[in-house]
């Protein structure tokens, strides 16, 4: 199945797993730590995915990460803005609608941040991050072919196992937080 028939058929914690999964492995263009996202796993682990503390957890994670004047301006870099995009968009409410329209955006601008990462991505021409989500992968940069891996990875430990899925789910996330943690130090030194 694509990336987007997996999204349309996820429920709430797959949902809510697959957007912050996303989040989590772009946390290093917001200046974020390792562990910055625990508490919203640890909600997703919870009875009905800790939907009484989601919001809660939510405000707590969004004032320990740097805001744009502390970390790298998102403006001047649209690989951060997209994350703080993804950080900004988190719904507060546990509602299935809300959650799959959060983890489409956050599958899209995961997408394109790794596309953006990657200096063997093409560029110019029409965004072909839409066509790989729908399983037309041709040409996708490794950074981004290894994205939509994850992503796919992640939806379908959900799907399959539920909440004992997440544990796996995180390992997947820790993996491909480091590649691009990776990827923005290397990119960091080049600009020196």
């Amino acid at each position: 199945m694509s990336l987007v028939d997996l999204i349309g058929e996820a429920e709430a914690r797959g949902l809510a797993a697959s957007g912050l999964a996303c989040l989590d492995r772009c946390v290093p263009l917001l200046g974020g730590g390792d562990e910055v996202l625990r508490p919203l796993w640890a909600c997703l682990a919870e009875d009905e995915g800790g939907a009484e503390e989601w919001a809660v957890r939510i405000t707590k994670v969004r004032g320990e990460l740097p805001g744009e004047d502390e970390a790298s301006p998102s403006g001047a870099d649209p690989a951060a803005a997209a994350a703080r995009g993804m950080l900004e968009g988190m719904p507060e409410t546990w509602d299935e609608q809300a959650l799959r329209a959060w983890a489409e955006a956050c599958s899209l601008a995961a997408l394109r941040v790794h596309a953006l990462l990657d200096p063997s991505a093409p560029g110019g021409g029409p965004d072909p991050v839409p066509g790989y989500r729908e399983g037309r992968t041709e040409g996708a940069a490794p950074l981004v072919a290894a994205e939509l891996r994850r992503q796919t990875a992640v939806l379908e430990l959900l799907a399959d196992h539920g909440p004992a899925g997440l544990r796996p789910a995180l390992e997947i996330c820790t993996e491909g937080r480091r590649v691009l943690r990776a990827v923005v130090s290397r990119r960091a030194r080049g600009r020196r």
